[in-house]
């Protein structure tokens, strides 16, 4: 191995690897059988312990007689440098968290700032759902830029418009620029979305590849915790929406500056037959010289593979498509990102301030307050599934998270079906200063209670004493509401005495969903494809991610509103045990397995060499059975 300064050596001698070659750079010879390199480790190699069952894969090596491979050793495992790489593409996960959670609080405020918006659910929905229709382009464009320009150009371009969409927001005059500005924030937030798990994974040995992916959904999460305290700090500040979305330009600036002092993804530099760079950069993830060897052949080894099946700009979906292993995976993959948003996790969280007023919490203050707990959840349930990602297993995390789910939905389900039949009846003999204001929409007369009455489109005026007592229903305008003085005015949601239950619902439902189905959907996008699909993939996924997100997002206040909040979480959770079916028949197991082991995993499933009714798994320790049980 020569000196640091001077990789060329190294890099010359995979440019053609032969055995002399081989042994000159490292002291390994290579024997070649025309797809993937072989190692055979001669006797004055320093022993490396913590060796994988290699498995079934004896298409690795059959001149190995114990068909193993060895780990990174743990010094090469996590260092400094690795983690500056994670913390730098992460901020790309702050944005995409931040924007989530800071609209669901904005949006509040910009209700009470456009009287159209107030009035039109659509109009909400659409000002929320922009954002999304900028990410699905972005996402579906990020692909082709990540593999055409690279990780890092990929990520500084989304810091670019992520960063004017704020200042657009910001300074918005009306919806129509309000609703500009979400686009291009949707636009950064949808490149981002696809290219900080990418890079990240690239840089990481694959004993922690899914711990420091789950990295970046905790910077999510961050996000998100951070937008509600953003909320609550302008609260009482004059504009205080504007300063709730310009504040996001922040994070853009700052991650597109770091990007600027880091290098770009190793494995993108291989596929550019860059390699030398390429090594420089891995010098510095994999210290140790028999892993860096060791990494180098695994990367020559998936470039050769890519030379036999060349692939051109024109054919390159067709071709995707074509290769049975590759449309597996990525059945896979995009199954997850879709189920991840159709069970619902982004009404929970664009309009979690929204459900709780809807539970019968009036104040914006309250809901704000209380959306930061169940935001502070989710940070804390992603903090778990980064702790047991790589020990628990995808597959298992991704069932014991939609089993949970499952429950929470239940529990959401029926806390709004008996707090809509405990809302407060609506009294009619009240003074004269009320009696213009009083609505009287056929709905309002006939029902008789506070649900009818917000039903109707008018607005409930509470006692403040007990808000269970009976109350007026009055016009809805912002006039009226002043009007309403000490008691309590509610617009969204009826007072009723389970409320309680509707927030326990949601808390347990963050809970169980971010340590699985949170983080381990994109664990599992950013290791499963060939490498050089894996920026078409990864796009096409992130796409399929923000189109659910779009579908939802679009839909959830009009579900609401047509019929009703409790059924609406009752689909969520017919949806979900579809989910369920579908991790069990799709989804593999790949904790601990290189990138190399995941593609010949693929192709050993096209072939149908696997027990797919109990799903699968490459490796499992002490054992040379073909597949053991995920």
């Amino acid at each position: 191995m020569e000196k640091e300064s001077d990789p060329s050596p190294l890099a010359e001698s995979h440019l053609n690897p032969t055995q002399e070659q081989a042994q000159a750079a490292g002291g390994a010879s290579t024997s070649y059988s025309g797809k993937l390199p072989v190692m055979t480790t001669p006797s004055n190699l320093p022993d490396r312990p913590n060796k994988i069952d290699a498995g079934p894969m004896e298409s690795l090596g059959k001149n190995v007689k114990d068909e193993t491979q060895y780990a990174p050793s743990a010094e090469s495992k996590l260092n400094w440098y690795i983690v500056k790489l994670t913390l730098a593409a992460g901020i790309g996960g702050l944005l995409f968290g931040y924007d989530t959670g800071v609209i669901s609080g904005a949006l509040l405020y910009i209700r009470d700032d456009f009287p159209d918006v107030e009035k039109s659910t659509v109009l909400q929905e659409t000002i929320v759902s922009m954002a999304v229709a900028g990410a699905i382009i972005g996402a579906a464009y990020g692909g082709r830029i990540n593999d055409k320009f690279g990780r890092k150009p990929a990520i500084l371009a989304a810091d670019t418009v992520f960063a004017i969409g704020a200042v657009f927001m910001a300074a918005a005059p009306n919806v129509a620029m309000l609703i500009a500005g979400r686009i291009l924030v949707g636009l950064g937030v949808g490149v981002a979305s696809m290219t900080a798990p990418l890079y990240i994974a690239e840089a990481s040995p694959a004993q922690i590849r899914g711990a420091l992916v789950t990295l970046n959904v905790l910077f999510i999460t961050g996000g998100q915790f951070l937008s509600y305290l953003i909320n609550l700090a302008f609260t009482k500040t004059p504009g205080t929406w504007r300063w709730m979305l310009g504040v996001a330009g922040i994070p853009a600036v700052l991650q597109g500056v770091l990007m600027m002092l880091l290098p770009e993804s190793p494995r993108w530099l291989f596929r550019q037959e860059r390699r030398g760079e390429a090594i420089d950069v891995l010098r510095k993830i994999y210290p140790k010289p028999e892993d860096l060897q060791q990494e180098v052949e695994e990367l020559e080894a998936a470039v050769s593979a890519d030379v036999e099946r060349p692939v051109s700009s024109i054919r390159a979906i067709w071709q995707l498509f074509s290769h049975k292993p590759t449309r597996l995976a990525l059945t896979a993959g995009v199954g997850l990102q879709v189920f991840q948003q159709l069970v619902g996790i982004n009404t929970v969280m664009y309009y979690s301030p929204s459900i709780v007023e809807l539970s019968g919490f009036a104040s914006h203050q309250m809901a704000l307050l209380l959306s930061l707990i169940v935001s502070g959840l989710n940070a804390i349930g992603t903090i778990a599934g980064m702790v047991v990602i790589d020990r628990f297993g995808r597959r298992r995390l991704l069932l014991l998270s939609l089993t949970g789910v499952i429950i929470a939905l239940a529990v959401l389900t029926s806390a709004f079906h008996v707090a809509a039949h405990d809302s407060p009846s609506v009294n009619f003999s009240m003074d004269n200063s009320f009696s213009s204001l009083i609505c009287t929409k056929q709905t309002v007369v006939s029902r008789s209670h506070c649900t009818g009455c917000l039903q109707a489109g008018c607005g409930f005026c509470a006692d403040s004493r007990d808000e269970n007592l009976p109350g007026m229903c009055l016009v809805l305008n912002k006039t009226v509401g002043d009007l309403c003085g000490e008691n309590t005015w509610f617009t969204k949601g009826c007072p009723s005495h389970y409320g309680w239950l509707a927030l326990g619902g949601l808390a347990l439902y963050i809970i169980t969903f971010s340590p699985g189905m949170g983080p381990v959907p994109w664990a599992i996008n950013s290791e499963i494809y060939p490498l050089k699909y894996r920026g078409l993939c990864g796009g096409i996924a992130a796409t399929a991610n923000w189109v659910a997100n779009l579908v939802i997002t679009q839909s959830f206040l009009s579900l609401v509103k047509g019929i009703g909040t409790s059924m609406t979480f009752l689909f969520f959770g017919c949806i979900t045990v579809v989910a369920i079916l579908f991790v069990l028949w799709f989804v593999p197991e790949t904790k601990g397995l290189s990138f190399q082991e995941v593609e010949q995993m693929w192709e050993k499933r096209a072939k149908g060499q696997s027990n797919w009714r109990h799903g699968f798994v490459v490796k499992e320790p002490d054992t040379n059975s073909n597949l053991g049980q995920a």
